[in-house]
């Protein structure tokens, strides 16, 4: 994987982008064998039902045997390979017995692998003429403390790492052959039965240095009543760079008893992860941690000391106060929620502090006293609502704060730092205060207005910027647009940047950024750029325009030095391919091409550039006409788009005849549409000679109402006049509709609800009158909720939505059962001249009438519009 666009900083402290910009997968060759097979230094032998080791040539340097049925390996089992350096025989679906010397003829082994079996019988001797061995993997093998007692690892000179975890072993007394292991760095005897190790146990380790030892998850000095003057200290004359003891179950008492029996034992790295200090929230029976807790490792050098997954409430005073050399503190995963005055006194040393996935509510200036070189504070998903000014002022080595997933509503108190993580708050605006940092991670915050995004690009230094998932949707340009030649990476994908730039203002958001390089777009709802937004950005190389609804790109609209784009997931319907030629990389995947004659020219160039094309050629495809919906445009034929040719001489007759059709058609038009009111009159009265009644030749149905009609009752009136005395029968005879409305037909006392349900499922069409009125009446949207619903259970159009007054698409947008209808299906809008009225109720008496459709039919091509009588 080959990365153009990020350097390491941005990977090392962004979010995880799963945006495809500025990453280029590189297909390189990788080496395949298949199970059961050789390749001429590699025999791969997994799950082939063996039950003896194969015959493989002496040019053998790896064996893996894993998953077989091998009950025994003797002396004679293998052949002499002297190039051998790993041998795995581990999880075989028998019991396993190892004789004596089995792996004799393996002289250069390095690594064995045994783990995961049921080991039978394991010969004392079963080691013995591994001189070069340096790893052996006993894990899960079903061993006794016997392994450890007799002698099992004796002239195992080489041998680095050893692998005990999640045997039976219920005691160290570890053989005197350990003295003569020289190489040993890492042994770990986690997941086994032991519970107490004392100083004669490992004894054979003293004047040893490991790189790890680990005895975690063993109720290690847990169930046990411990005589500490008899045990005395486990690690004496050891050097351990890492001492792992978590998973113990370890109280306040028992870590505290630890600490002074090791006093004096350097363990650079102490990990007492999953202990249970601390009393929790609402429970007091569980010490706290004090500070003779750690006291007794005050010589002990520890650098770094987990703490986390815990249930430590309260940091109590000087609760570290004696270790002076410690770097790395880590507190996450337990249940902080007070930091008591000078709690990490006497940490002087201290760099990295985690307090992660705690309860912290608050934090005061004191809390971070003490701790003059801390350079990193995790304090992420808390519930941090309120900091004080000068809690992080006076930390003067700090260059990273992370306070992401808090509950945060102002950074007055953010200090001068590089690096600054505030994603995931309830920021709602920017104070105007003085930022130094390089990097600033905003996303999933709550800003509205591009003016805190003007106000972020005059940072100066400022090289990342992550805005990601807000809600900048609007423009109030307070702020000047400023150069920065710092910005590298800008982030602003998940907004509402079209809602901003439809209204022709903040175009010029990225004027005097002339060293961007990345930018990011995407989820934007931008249907359209707005001319020169990035004629201002000479060194921009990536741009994601993704899951937007542009339909067309213009000539100009990207910069000249892009070299990769993401266009996918917009409404592309015929681009033009000249865009795309000057760049290296771009993704056209999942837009909505028409496959007609006029994407002839981008169809060829999509079969012959040299342009990379990311994503699947079966993602690339038509949407319209029907016939092709769904085939990739690598498949589409261009023959027979060049037919101008032959049309040459039918031109001028075509042109004719256009010119008198159109004149006919535009007099026709300006008649009708003058005296429109008028035509429809006559039209009626002729309809009405000509054919019968409708009402009278409609075939009676089940339901007990034509149509429910659902509005404001702020809105009766106006709904009396205009519809119901023209359209009810109870309102005059000559009117053909039953039709039900609350004021007259609910039933009093009963449930609102019910009567909402009743009449949405007791009448052929529901008619939701949608006003102002309607869309502040919590009544009336439930209604048109219940009328989606049957929609979706009848699968017909039962729901009728006709828009009343000024309202506009965002207006109907915001809420959201209605969003979804708009989107989906067809709305009547309210006229708004007097003459076209009649035609009004006209088209809404044939919806009523019509019977709904149990199937949509060409789904696929439908256009998603809306009927407006204007």
């Amino acid at each position: 994987m080959l990365s153009l666009l990020y350097d390491a900083k941005s990977r090392n402290m962004g979010d995880h982008l799963d945006l495809l910009l500025g990453v280029v997968l590189m297909a390189s060759p990788v080496l395949r064998i298949s199970s059961c097979s050789f390749d001429g230094q590699m025999a791969l032998y997994r799950f082939c039902n063996l039950t003896q080791v194969p015959q493989v040539p002496n040019t053998t340097k790896s064996l893996l045997l894993s998953y077989n049925y091998i009950r025994t390996v003797t002396t004679t089992s293998f052949p002499v390979l002297e190039q051998l350096q790993l041998l795995e025989l581990g999880t075989q679906f028998t019991p396993l017995t190892i004789d004596k010397e089995a792996f004799r003829n393996l002289p250069n082994l390095r690594i064995l692998d045994l783990g995961q079996n049921q080991v039978d019988f394991l010969h004392p001797d079963a080691f013995q003429g591994l001189p070069h061995l340096s790893e052996l993997r006993l894990f899960y093998c079903g061993l006794s403390d016997a392994v450890l007692k007799d002698g099992y690892f004796r002239n195992l000179e080489s041998l680095t790492r050893l692998d005990l975890s999640k045997n039976r072993i219920q005691s160290l007394h570890l053989h005197p052959s350990f003295w003569e292991l020289n190489s040993l760095k890492s042994i770990d005897f986690s997941l086994n039965q032991i519970p107490v190790v004392c100083e004669h146990g490992l004894k054979p380790l003293q004047g040893k240095t490991l790189s790890f030892l680990s005895l975690a998850d063993n109720n290690l000095y847990n169930r046990v009543s411990v005589d500490w003057e008899k045990c005395m200290n486990p690690f004496r004359n050891m050097v351990l760079e890492t001492l792992d003891v978590s998973g113990n179950g370890w109280t306040v008492d028992i870590t505290r008893n630890f600490s002074h029996a090791i006093n004096g034992s350097q363990v650079f790295s102490l990990v007492l992860a999953h202990h249970i200090m601390g009393s929790h929230f609402g429970f007091h029976n569980i010490k706290e941690p004090d500070r003779n807790t750690f006291a007794g490792l005050a010589r002990s050098s520890v650098i770094h000391l987990d703490l986390s997954h815990g249930f430590i409430f309260s940091l109590n005073f000087r609760l570290f106060e004696m270790l002076k050399e410690l770097k790395v503190l880590n507190l996450a995963y337990n249940k902080i929620n007070k930091i008591a005055d000078e709690a990490f006194y006497g940490l002087d040393n201290l760099q990295v502090l985690n307090m992660s996935h705690n309860l912290l509510g608050e934090l005061y200036n004191s809390n971070f006293d003490g701790l003059p070189e801390v350079a990193y504070i995790d304090l992420q998903k808390n519930h941090i609502g309120i900091i004080e000014d000068q809690t992080f002022r006076f930390l003067e080595k700090l260059n990273t704060l992370d306070l992401r997933d808090n509950a945060l509503t102002t950074i007055y108190f953010i200090p001068s730092i590089p690096t600054v993580f505030l994603g995931g708050n309830k920021l709602v605006t920017l104070p105007n205060i003085t930022l130094t940092a390089n990097f600033i991670h905003l996303s999933e915050n709550r800003l509205e207005n591009l003016d805190d995004l003007y106000f972020l690009l005059q940072v100066p230094h400022l090289q990342f910027l992550i805005l990601n998932q807000n809600r900048l949707s609007s423009c109030n340009q307070r702020h000047a647009p400023a150069e920065n030649p710092s910005l590298k990476q800008l982030f602003l994908g998940e907004n509402m940047l079209q809602l901003a730039w439809e209204t022709g203002f903040c175009w010029d958001v990225f004027k005097g950024l002339s060293q961007l390089k990345i930018l990011y777009l995407n989820n934007n709802y931008l249907n359209f750029l707005p001319p020169g937004v990035f004629y201002h950005l000479t060194a921009l190389r990536g741009l994601s325009l993704s899951s937007n609804r542009l339909t067309v790109l213009f000539p100009g609209d990207l910069p000249a030095t892009l070299e990769i784009l993401d266009i996918s997931r917009n409404q592309l319907l015929s681009p033009d391919p000249d865009l795309f030629a000057s760049l290296s990389f771009v993704d056209l995947t999942h837009n909505k091409f028409i496959c007609e004659c006029e994407l002839s020219t981008f169809i060829n160039w999509l079969n012959q550039t040299n342009v990379t094309i990311f994503g699947s050629p079966e993602d690339i495809y038509c949407v319209y006409p029907s016939s092709y919906a769904g085939t990739s445009l690598y498949s589409v034929s261009t023959e027979g788009c060049d037919e101008e040719e032959v049309l040459k001489s039918l031109r001028f007759s075509l042109f004719i005849l256009f010119t008198v059709t159109l004149t006919l058609f535009l007099m026709t038009m300006l008649v009708v549409t003058k005296f429109r009111g008028f035509c429809f009159l006559c039209y009626k009265k002729a309809q009405r000679l000509v054919f019968k009644d409708p009402a009278k030749e409609r075939e009676s149905d089940t339901y007990k109402y034509d149509a429910y009609l659902c509005f404001s009752s702020k809105d009766f009136e106006w709904v009396q006049n205009t519809l119901l005395k023209h359209l009810d029968a109870q309102y005059s005879d000559q009117n053909r509709f039953n039709l039900c409305f609350e004021e007259r037909d609910f039933v009093p006392g009963e449930n609102h609800i019910a009567n909402i349900q009743d009449a949405v499922w007791s009448s052929r069409k529901i008619v939701c009158l949608v006003s102002r009125h309607f869309l502040r009446d919590g009544w009336c949207l439930e209604a048109f909720s219940y009328a989606q619903s049957r929609c979706l259970a009848d699968l017909n159009g039962a729901l009728i939505m006709v828009v009343v007054g000024s309202l506009s698409q965002y207006q109907l947008m915001k809420h959201q059962s209605i969003r979804g209808f708009v989107q989906k299906r067809q709305y009547l809008r309210w006229p708004e001249d007097l003459q076209d009225v009649g035609w009004f109720l006209n088209k809404l008496s044939q919806h009523i009438l019509k019977k709904g459709k149990e199937k949509k039919k060409d789904n696929d091509i439908q256009l998603q519009s809306t009927t407006t009588i204007s």
